[in-house]
């Protein structure tokens, strides 16, 4: 894990180490393809819901908790992995339908992180160790095609993530000719399984840009 995606938060009297729902989402992209993976939220209750005071100013609003489960199904050659995961999630709002949204996609970001953390270190399972001796101090290079950085720009991670989910998103029959189109593009060998890890730069961005707007037009 590269400890530039490690984040920290007060909680109690003590620091916890933690990652971003993105970035272990983005992971999850880059590591089994945007193409291999799903996330199923199995169950999502509101455990509590009570008014309180808000803000500085201590105005009217609402306390809402959920707690989820959430399953990841990963297709691994022939082979699906299912792991499951449960998290919590905190809505402190004025509205009260604004509460209940925020805690609902807390606790869901919350049991995807800990299902996928199952996977091994890149999703947080080396924050389990307090001495964090597999946190490294550099980002491990992606195995296989990488795109000159002198080329073009890299892109930033969010940026990256928004690509994946629109992909993820085409129907199969167009999800394929991106795939052919893609490598065609940029010269990706087929042993090279999964294109995630290999969106990288605004080149990438604007062939893909290019051909969802096809894509929509069609």
């Amino acid at each position: 894990m590269d400890r530039a995606n490690v984040r920290q938060r007060e909680q109690g009297r003590s620091r916890v180490s933690y990652l971003e729902g993105w970035q272990v989402i983005a992971e999850a992209n880059r590591i089994f393809g945007f193409d291999g993976w799903e996330r199923c939220t199995l169950i999502s209750r509101c455990v509590a819901e009570h008014e309180r005071p808000i803000g500085r100013d201590r105005k009217s609003g609402w306390g809402v908790t959920y707690t989820a489960r959430v399953r990841i199904t990963v297709t691994a050659g022939h082979r699906t992995l299912i792991r499951e995961g449960s998290g919590a999630g905190h809505g402190i709002d004025a509205d009260k339908g604004l509460a209940h949204e925020s805690a609902l996609k807390e606790a869901e970001t919350d049991a995807t992180k800990r299902a996928l953390m199952t996977f091994g270190n890149p999703f947080g399972l080396a924050l389990y160790d307090k001495q964090q001796r597999q946190v490294s101090s550099s980002a491990a290079s992606t195995a296989g095609f990488v795109a000159s950085p002198a080329a073009d720009a890299h892109l930033e991670p969010a940026a990256i993530t928004a690509l994946h989910e629109r992909i993820k998103a085409l129907a199969p029959a167009r999800l394929e000719a991106f795939s052919k189109g893609f490598r065609a593009a940029f010269q990706v060998p087929d042993a090279q399984p999964s294109l995630a890890g290999l969106i990288t730069n605004n080149r990438h961005q604007r062939w893909i840009e290019g051909f969802l707007a096809e894509t929509a037009t069609a």
